[in-house]
């Protein structure tokens, strides 16, 4: 199989149909929630490599952090800007076009760094997170998010790639091991590591993404707010650092610490 990464003009005609964020599942809550859980952002200097739609970085901006989002695609920056005028976040969240494996950063400049769904784009993840590595200050951290291996997910993502109709052309997964041994590849020590299991779940959404091609919009989020939703949700919460739970779960984190 040729493997073929994606370029600028996939990522700009991917979010050019995902423009409307009513319609757009966030990305893992798993992200925001170790960011949480690690650190106070208040007063961080952070940066969101390839930011899609923006809103972790938003919310990290809200809480008093300098967040900067770097993408080359311009759509995604379109998506991150309307969502800063919003609520007028000029001063806390910043908006770069530029090379993620090239970033317009000096060395030693962020706090944190984290992508969710953009390692696993790349044939060779290492020079993106060794890139990381060098723009993070001595004591800074990055977070590396993707999709983990032993899922249903990778068989239908793969029997697309191979009929050529996944919308990314090519990606690849990680085990938890393999996600360790590329932070520690780039110099990090592995400080915190999870996943999470997609809620709502997989096949729900490619029915709901189904719909729309008939004009039916599902709930974004059904049960939301049940007790049913509310036992399961705390049941995942519990389980989503379990060692042996990261060969179930849809995406998997790593946490690195730059020395």
């Amino acid at each position: 199989m040729t493997i073929k990464e994606p370029d600028q003009s996939v990522w700009n005609r991917f979010w050019k149909r995902k423009n409307d964020m009513n319609k757009v599942y966030p990305s893992s809550p798993s992200v925001l929630e170790a960011i949480k859980k690690n650190f106070n952002p208040a007063g961080m200097k952070i940066l969101e490599v390839g930011a899609g739609t923006g809103r972790d970085s938003a919310e990290l901006a809200r809480m008093g952090a300098q967040v900067y989002v770097l993408d080359f695609a311009e759509n995604s920056l379109k998506i991150v800007d309307g969502l800063r005028a919003k609520d007028n976040l000029y001063e806390s969240l910043k908006l770069v076009r530029g090379d993620a494996f090239k970033a317009p950063f000096p060395d030693n400049t962020f706090d944190l760094v984290f992508h969710q769904g953009l390692a696993e784009h790349f044939k060779d993840s290492l020079p993106l997170i060794k890139e990381n590595f060098r723009i993070l200050k001595h004591g800074g951290h990055c977070l590396c998010d993707v999709p983990q291996t032993v899922h249903p997910y990778t068989v239908i993502k793969h029997i697309l790639i191979a009929m050529d109709k996944w919308f990314a052309g090519w990606e690849k997964q990680f085990t938890m091991p393999q996600l360790k041994k590329l932070m520690a590849d780039a110099g990090f020590e592995c400080v915190y590591q999870y996943g999470d299991w997609m809620r709502p779940n997989l096949f729900y959404r490619m029915a709901r993404e189904f719909c729309f091609k008939f004009g039916v919009e599902l709930p974004k989020y059904p049960l939301q707010g049940t007790a049913y939703q509310k036992a399961k949700d705390r049941i995942l919460n519990s389980l989503e650092s379990n060692p042996l739970m990261h060969y179930t779960q849809l995406s998997i984190g790593v946490l690195g610490r730059k020395p």
